[in-house]
């Protein structure tokens, strides 16, 4: 990974506000942070229960706290308990500004060898809740979830 590049594009997307491509702004300690997390399946702050089909995590991120990279290959969603804001950075080098509201849920699918690796942190002024669960049944084998 490196960082610099001419100004990124913006603009609202689905996935929120690009607010930076080609990793720039990322400081060496973020891309060495993906790069030695690259398959930390530890996908949320707080295991809250596991079955042989599925997990459920907590992610509850205080303001200015941050969920470091961790790479999803299962099928998943998640629900914001809470509303709030958060800047997302994305192994393809975007970075981006989301709002949830409380209730909104996402789903996502992967198919074979395909996975999302990224950060969250949490840019409100309020805690921010989601509940993730991960379907262990799917075209890829769950990551360990290491420390």
């Amino acid at each position: 990974m490196t960082t610099g590049h001419d100004d990124p594009p913006q603009g609202p997307t689905p996935a929120g506000t690009l607010v930076a491509d080609a990793y720039r702004g990322w400081s060496r300690e973020l891309c060495e942070e993906f790069e030695a997390r690259a398959f930390n399946g530890r996908v949320g702050g707080r295991l809250l229960s596991e079955t042989d089909r599925v997990r459920v995590w907590e992610i509850r991120l205080a303001p200015g706290e941050r969920l470091p990279a961790h790479r999803h290959v299962l099928d998943y969603f998640w629900t914001a308990v809470t509303a709030g804001r958060s800047r997302q950075h994305t192994s393809d080098g975007t970075t981006r500004d989301v709002a949830y509201e409380q209730g909104e849920t996402r789903h996502f699918a992967f198919g074979p060898g395909e996975h999302l690796l990224h950060d969250l942190e949490n840019t409100g002024s309020t805690a921010l809740t989601f509940t993730t669960v991960e379907f262990k049944q799917g075209p890829n084998p769950p990551l360990p979830l290491g420390d």
